[in-house]
């Protein structure tokens, strides 16, 4: 049997990996033993990062809501409990959002839950 050279496969890995190296500071942009550990490091932070930013965004949706719901006079579990009650269904996205670009519409939801809970 004839052999067959390993040298295309190998050099195509290393490339992909020196190719998401980019950007790194010193040998671990250019040197493939280094590269190969950091590139590995780099997704796991991304991996974890995607978790993270879910998690800060729905803090950051609850911090709005309650900001908005407090000048109405009411508090955020007391708002998301007459949400329960009035039977609306809109997720903290949507709310943060009215909150902010519709206050309106969002002072007229408060005056919808505040009917439902008297």
């Amino acid at each position: 049997m004839s052999r067959a050279p390993r040298a295309v496969p190998s050099r195509l890995r290393r490339k992909r990996v020196l190719k998401q190296a980019k950007g790194f500071y010193g040998r671990r942009k250019n040197t493939i033993t280094n590269a190969n550990a950091a590139v590995d490091r780099s997704m796991q932070y991304a991996y974890v990062g995607r978790k993270l930013k879910k998690r800060n965004f729905r803090a950051l949706w609850i911090q709005r809501i309650n900001a908005a719901v407090r000048e109405h006079g009411l508090t955020y579990s007391r708002f998301i409990s007459g949400l329960a009650r009035a039977g609306i269904e809109l997720d903290r996205k949507v709310l943060a959002d009215l909150a902010v670009r519709e206050p309106e519409a969002f002072k007229a939801l408060v005056a919808q839950i505040n009917a439902a809970s008297a």
